[in-house]
């Protein structure tokens, strides 16, 4: 007989626990791919969380400075000569400090939108393409997107509700419903911020089209949104930019909440509608550019 054809019992046995090696390591592998496509969102903002830890002192510095300096600023300074010439009912039948601070809380969450969903999102694609990295894994791109908008959601939510208390502290908050304005302004920042990821992850080149949105959009929108008066006070072929601006919506809405700004309750529910409509419209948009991007 051919040693061919002859037994070799080690042989086969080392064969047999070399496939249940592999088969063991396959199992392992998958199982260990389980956990990560559950929550492979909550993954995603724990990294985005200790990425902010790098500019930490910066977050802190503008969360807790940005609301002293502008409260400061409008109800020691200009609140004071407004209510001095029209009266503690200036605006709207209250100070001109409460009519003011709830575009500056929905304001404040557009500030956090325009940094978290622009440049990073870009980062992530262009010049530190961490996304494909997390795509290689486990990860889905749309946990990667849905991630990011977890973290900048908690973000937002921190960065609002400091900015709330300075407002109790300066006493720019005669409802006691006023705390609901700090749902109001995450709702405005995400339906902004939303649009804004969408329009980055789009982006193959920065040639200062972000740059350029900051100016033109960001700009324009808190100057004719009726932040610091009335957008009736504008000409009427003016108003149309408040109408379409999810910060005019979000200051109104706001301002319902702080101190019962009168308006139907029809124009309150479309606000809301509206900022809600922004951001589904722009999260979908930023998860189809995803999948586009990462798994071509």
């Amino acid at each position: 007989m051919s040693s061919e054809s002859t037994p070799r019992p080690g042989h086969d046995v080392a064969s047999a626990q070399s496939t249940d090696a592999a088969a063991d390591a396959g199992r392992t592998a998958l199982a260990g791919g389980i956990r990560p496509r559950r929550f492979g969102a909550w993954y995603v903002a724990e990294h985005r969380f200790r990425v902010m830890r790098s500019y930490l002192q910066t977050v802190i510095a503008t969360g807790i400075g940005n609301p002293i300096i502008y409260l400061y600023a409008m109800g020691v300074g200009l609140a004071t000569l407004v209510d001095q010439n029209l009266g503690d009912d200036a605006v709207d039948g209250v100070g001109y400090l409460a009519f003011v601070a709830p575009a500056l809380l929905a304001s404040a969450a557009i500030t956090v939108a325009s940094e978290e969903f622009t440049y990073p999102v870009m980062l992530g694609y262009k010049w530190n393409p961490i996304f494909f990295g997390m795509n290689a894994s486990p990860l889905r791109p749309t946990q990667i997107v849905d991630g990011i908008v977890i973290s900048v959601t908690i973000r937002m939510l921190v960065t609002c509700g400091i900015y709330f208390a300075f407002m109790l502290v300066f006493g720019a908050v005669p409802s006691p419903l006023g705390f609901l304005a700090i749902f109001a302004a995450l709702l405005t920042g995400l339906g902004f911020g939303a649009l804004l990821m969408g329009y980055a992850s789009t982006l193959e080149e920065d040639t200062g089209q972000l740059a350029m949105v900051m100016r033109l959009v960001v700009l324009p929108m808190t100057l004719f949104s009726g932040t610091f008066f009335p957008l009736s006070q504008f000409p009427i072929w003016l108003q149309w930019i408040g109408w379409i601006s999810p910060l005019w919506h979000g200051t109104e809405l706001s301002r319902v909440f702080t101190y019962g700004y009168a308006e139907p309750i029809w124009l309150t529910v479309a606000h809301v509608l509206y900022l809600l409509a922004l951001f589904v419209l722009g999260w979908a948009w930023a998860r189809r550019v995803a999948v586009r991007r990462l798994n071509r």
